[in-house]
């Protein structure tokens, strides 16, 4: 599938990335190639396999999730221990919106 240059512009636009303009054409191709790849997949005859909704079976010895068990839930000052920054009860990070 070949995309537009007006494509990829609009995408990273909406993700909020400069890109230059070999970027651009770069990303164009790798794209294409990535949805090229998706649309062969869904050409794939897939009515004989049966629909999974979880990769874990029952617990077992193969289970590698933990049981699951209420606790206390961390406070505000146990919360805040690991951040790089932070003031006045809440996490600071640096602004990336400037729209």
């Amino acid at each position: 599938m070949k995309l537009t240059t007006e494509e990829v512009r609009y995408v990273a636009d909406l993700a909020n990335l400069r890109l230059t303009d070999e970027e651009v054409v770069r990303m164009s191709h790798d794209l294409g190639q990535i949805l090229t790849y998706v649309e062969e997949l869904s050409e794939i005859n897939t009515e004989q396999v049966a629909p999974m909704a979880q990769v874990l079976y029952e617990a077992d010895e193969t289970a590698t999730l933990r049981e699951d068990r209420p606790r206390e839930p961390l406070n505000n000052r146990q919360a805040l221990e690991n951040a790089a920054v932070s003031g006045a009860g809440y996490y600071k990070v640096p602004k990336v919106i400037e729209r």
